[in-house]
């Protein structure tokens, strides 16, 4: 029941740069809300918040 998901940066379209993504998984038996995780944009150059996209 794992799910691939991409995650992809809330701050970096505000500031008009590129938005990072990151791929992960999540179990949907165990996990039903959207992930959202600290992890680090290198655009940006520190951590931002990442939610999970479609």
């Amino acid at each position: 029941m794992q799910e691939q998901v991409i995650l992809e940066c809330t701050e970096a379209r505000k500031e008009g740069k590129p938005p990072s993504r990151y791929v992960t998984w999540r179990n949907k038996k165990t996990v039903t809300e959207r992930i959202e995780k600290k992890k680090y944009n290198w655009f940006l150059r520190r951590h931002t918040l990442h939610k999970e996209i479609k």
